[in-house]
């Protein structure tokens, strides 16, 4: 008897773990902009499981370890797992350059930077480091760069100066474009391309904790399953992510939201496929990477 009843106990109690698993929420985290709209599809259906935080202060989810999936610049991640400051792992990259050259110029072309005065935004970051390695390996050599914070800040140089040329990124350029309709853009993906043979860089990621990872393996594939059809959507299916990223508040409305969703580059590829792309972008400036191109096990699934 004392045997059966340990037997009818053990199964319920293990029945309860498997569960406690299939129904594990799962928590993400978010800057607000282009990469959100990654998984905009899902946060629309559950919002109390996502957080949207202001770009610059998305690398304090990696510390605070609160969140089971960060989404954010892979060399962020890439240089807190280094340092041993993160345990989050990548899964997937989600972006692959939402970067655009534009200027109001009239019949403003690429080859107007040539021996020409440019503003990228971000001193020191991967993405100007990518826009002057991708210029420079298309023999495109400006005369003097300036610099300022963000991609707000060239957006509005863009819209005051009509003779200014600057590196900005989506939805910034959008609303710019709605504002000024002779604004001329180029992206970045295409010199990129010409450069490395690759459709865009490896910009945004989505991390996995290691600690979820070990108890919940099949909620984490799970959301990873589900993550990919929500960048599919990006493509497959505009207008549900219009209504999501407008209802988040992560795009202002649908208008530009129409015309910048598209141009974000958004879409889902595992860790394990990108390795190769994460280590090409990588390359370009190793100190954004904390020095080194990833060891092996920052890639969940090798």
């Amino acid at each position: 008897m004392k045997k059966l009843l340990s037997l009818v106990f053990t199964s319920i109690f293990s029945l309860s773990v498997l569960v406690a698993q299939d129904f594990y929420t799962v928590k993400a985290a978010a800057p607000n902009g282009a990469p959100a709209l990654s998984l905009a599809s899902l946060a629309e259906k559950n919002p109390e499981n996502y957080t949207f935080v202001a770009a610059d202060t998305i690398s304090a989810e990696f510390v605070n370890a609160k969140s089971d999936f960060v989404i954010a610049p892979i060399n962020a991640g890439a240089k807190l797992y280094k340092m041993g400051k993160s345990s989050y792992k990548l899964a997937a990259v989600v972006t692959w350059g939402n970067l655009y050259f534009a200027s109001q110029k009239k019949n403003f072309k690429l080859k107007n930077i040539n021996k020409g005065e440019i503003t990228l935004f971000g001193e020191n970051t991967i993405n100007s480091s990518i826009a002057l390695a991708s210029l420079e390996k298309n023999k495109i050599t400006p005369k003097t760069i300036n610099y300022l914070a963000g991609a707000a800040n060239t957006q509005a140089l863009l819209l005051s100066d009509a003779n200014a040329i600057v590196l900005t990124a989506e939805p910034a350029l959008t609303a710019a474009k709605i504002k000024n309709p002779k604004i001329t853009a180029y992206p970045l993906n295409e010199l990129y391309k010409k450069a490395t043979g690759f459709d865009g860089f490896t910009q945004a990621g989505l991390f996995v904790k290691a600690e979820t990872i070990e108890n919940h393996p099949e909620a984490v594939k799970e959301f990873l399953k589900l993550a990919e059809e929500s960048c599919s959507k990006c493509t497959s299916d505009l207008p549900s992510v219009v209504k999501a990223a407008v209802a988040l508040e992560i795009l202002p409305n649908a208008k530009v939201a129409e015309s910048a969703i598209p141009n974000c580059a958004i879409r889902f590829m595992s860790a394990k496929e990108a390795k190769v792309q994460v280590e090409t972008t990588a390359n370009i400036d190793l100190k954004q990477f904390g020095g080194a191109i990833p060891a092996d096990d920052f890639y969940y699934g090798e």
